[in-house]
């Protein structure tokens, strides 16, 4: 796969590590979470972990010795059962998370707890969460989110020592600014990383057909089995999940990929509530508009989404969204629409690089109606629309 993104949660060592886990397993009731927890202690010791970052600039040694307990390794096993319970599949993975509160909430990316693609997508048999004090429990999956690549783990807190790691926002970041990346690259529990915010607004793999927006780029290392962890800002707040990197090797150089704060909070937030989380869908194939295409096509705007194609019977479709019967061929682009609909706003939100079409209808729900501010045969016009539910795959391409 060379030069593909790749997410970085890694295969366990199949002798070795998944003997470890199936010891771990052996000997504990599966009737919830927790099930290796000691039982004779029931205190959870919770540590609250403030004023960081107040001077300005990145202190990696304070953030690291205040922050590192609250960030977790994850193992996931995907087999039928372990040996001393008659299994023979003892496919696993490893990768990483952080605590959210005192309750035993834990985020991670859902690469990380499930595996295969939808429809066929399976959830982990067993998770368990090893903590830096070298506690090991089990946690139950509350949800996962393969549009974001997000996934909330559960642990019973009783008898644990927790060190809650809290969210930031990521709408405001600059490139440049100091980040750290806390997590278990190979296996190797509790590492730290040091970089910069290298660029945002980029557009990474999901577990789905349709891409995460608005993702973080960074040089700090990440590697195979940073999946899941924290990016971290000066104040030691969590800035985005670390989910791919894009590699020639397989190996980190440089360039990695974190989920957005703010795209993980909303999924988080459903998951919790729900269990699952809905994404609106318009129905649309789209081609980003720029200045010179702009002027090519003698269009009066110079941002937007050129409609492609309209999928049949989809949202779009019933609103009467329009794609071009004409197309050109213009700096190196083939088979650009000419005479379709322009999307230019979505409910009086101009659509612009930052904030695309796909971005902002995303952010909706299904069912949720929303209004486009479309330019028709150079007439700009308002079309009211009821999005749909996201489908696990888009419409392929005629």
């Amino acid at each position: 796969m060379r030069g593909r993104a790749h997410r970085v949660a890694a295969i366990v060592a199949a002798a070795g590590a998944a003997a470890g886990m199936v010891a771990c397993a052996a000997g504990n009731n599966d009737s919830g979470v927790g099930d290796s927890s000691p039982r004779d202690v029931k205190t959870t010791r919770v540590q609250v972990v403030e004023g960081l970052g107040r001077k300005g600039g990145l202190d990696a040694s304070a953030l690291y010795n205040r922050l590192s307990p609250g960030v977790l390794t994850i193992i996931s096993l995907f087999g039928s059962g372990s040996a001393s319970l008659g299994g023979s599949d003892h496919s696993g993975g490893q990768g990483s998370g952080f605590v959210l509160d005192d309750k035993g909430y834990i985020a991670t990316n859902a690469h990380v707890v499930t595996d295969g693609q939808p429809p066929a997508t399976r959830k982990a048999g067993r998770v368990y969460v090893e903590f830096s004090d070298g506690n090991r429990v089990r946690a139950r999956v509350v949800g996962y989110d393969l549009n974001s690549d997000v996934a909330l783990l559960k642990v019973d807190p009783a008898g644990l020592s927790i060190t809650p790691v809290r969210l930031g926002h990521s709408g405001a970041l600059t490139v440049g600014a100091p980040v750290a990346a806390i997590g278990s690259p190979f296996g190797e529990r509790q590492s730290l990383s040091v970089g910069v915010i290298s660029a945002l607004d980029r557009s990474i793999e999901s577990l789905t057909q349709f891409q995460i927006g608005n993702a973080i780029q960074t040089d700090a290392a990440i590697n195979p089995g940073n999946s899941g962890g924290p990016l971290l800002n000066g104040a030691g707040r969590v800035v985005g999940i670390n989910s791919q990197i894009k590699s020639t090797s397989g190996g980190g150089e440089g360039v990695g990929f974190a989920i957005p704060v703010d795209t993980v909070r909303r999924s988080l937030a459903a998951l919790r509530k729900e269990g699952t989380v809905d994404y609106g869908y318009l129905g649309v194939t789209s081609q980003p508009l720029y200045p010179q295409l702009a002027h090519k096509l003698k269009l009066p705007v110079t941002t937007g989404a050129l409609v492609v194609q309209v999928e049949g019977g989809s949202p779009a479709d019933d609103a009467g969204l329009r794609d071009g019967s004409h197309t050109i061929d213009f700096q190196g682009q083939r088979e650009i629409p000419s005479d379709g609909d322009v999307i230019v706003g979505v409910d009086g939100r101009s659509l612009s690089r930052h904030d695309d079409l796909a971005d902002l209808i995303g952010a909706r729900n299904g069912g949720d109606s929303v209004r486009l501010r479309v330019l028709r045969n150079h007439e700009m016009r308002t079309v009211k629309v009821k999005l749909g539910d996201r489908p696990e795959r888009p419409p392929k391409k005629n």
